[in-house]
């Protein structure tokens, strides 16, 4: 089993920064593509940004790119550095990891483990 901890979400003004961490433990060795996700309240989970096993390929919604970068340093912990927040960027944010899948991933369903979330308020 793998387990996923976020951490690095509070509330932000508009236009500032802020830095969501990911952290790995567990089975490790066995994950491939990484990805966040974010749920607004009264909305569907929506895809955010992918990595694939190599970190050398990254994919982000359109609504975040140019904002929003994902990283990651060691197969333990993975990023989202959020600059410009908008308003609209208000969520719980979930970091996800696959088992199956080598290749960024935007599918919720290509997942195989989720952290519990963490709650980013932007305010204007």
């Amino acid at each position: 089993q793998v387990q996923l901890v976020e951490t690095g979400g509070r509330l932000a003004q508009a236009g500032g920064s802020l830095s969501l961490s990911c952290a790995a433990s567990g089975r490790i060795f066995s994950l491939y593509a990484m990805g966040w996700f974010r749920q607004a309240p009264g909305k569907e989970r929506e895809f955010v940004a992918t990595m694939d096993w190599s970190a050398s390929i990254t994919l982000y919604a359109d609504s975040v790119k140019g904002r929003f970068t994902i990283s990651r340093d060691n197969a333990k912990r993975t990023y989202l550095q959020m600059n410009s927040l908008k308003p609209e960027d208000t969520a719980v944010y979930y970091c996800a990891a696959s088992s199956r899948n080598r290749g960024t991933s935007v599918g919720a369903q290509r997942y195989d483990y989720w952290g519990q979330g963490t709650q980013v308020t932007v305010s204007s």
